[in-house]
């Protein structure tokens, strides 16, 4: 169903993806868009293991989007390093595929937006953090992404450093 990496001997392990998606604020989720123009969007994540997760409002392109289509593909991008006198970047990413929903079960959602603030603001307190996601909590919206493919990628000069 998806297509096998073309340069193998370049391509990460799971344990590498899944310690870049840990580790990693941000990344572009990208949609089937408008008149089917892709729409590729910058957003903070948590990663569960099986799931990521994304907040964002109510309404909008994104969530026009995911309404038309629910698959969906997420790029995070863990270095870039320009090494100009090889024309190149020196780079590491993974890419996932899945599919995309809204949810719409409180304690799904709660668990989701927990995980979340944890991941961007780990000192809060508790308190603090219960007390911000209940003043935002009606104008949110949480996004899960189920992954179903994950493939990661590093420039071959990285592999040759092995």
């Amino acid at each position: 169903m998806f297509r096998e990496m073309r340069r193998k001997q370049q391509q990460l392990t799971f344990e590498k993806c899944k310690t870049i998606l840990e580790n990693s604020s941000s990344g572009v989720l990208a949609l089937e868009g408008d008149n089917g123009y892709p729409y590729a969007v910058p957003l903070s994540y948590v990663y569960n293991g099986s799931k990521i997760f994304f907040h964002c409002a109510k309404n909008g392109h994104k969530i026009d989007s995911i309404k038309r289509n629910c698959k969906a593909s997420f790029c995070v991008v863990e270095r870039d390093e320009i090494v100009p006198e090889e024309y190149t970047t020196y780079f590491r990413s993974v890419i996932v595929f899945g599919k995309v929903r809204i949810l719409e079960n409180d304690d799904e959602k709660l668990k989701a937006i927990n995980a979340l603030a944890l991941k961007y603001n780990p000192n809060d307190s508790e308190q603090s953090r219960n007390m911000t996601i209940n003043r935002e909590y009606n104008r949110l919206c949480i996004i899960e992404l189920s992954i179903e493919h994950m493939t990661g990628k590093e420039a071959i000069e990285l592999v040759n450093k092995k």
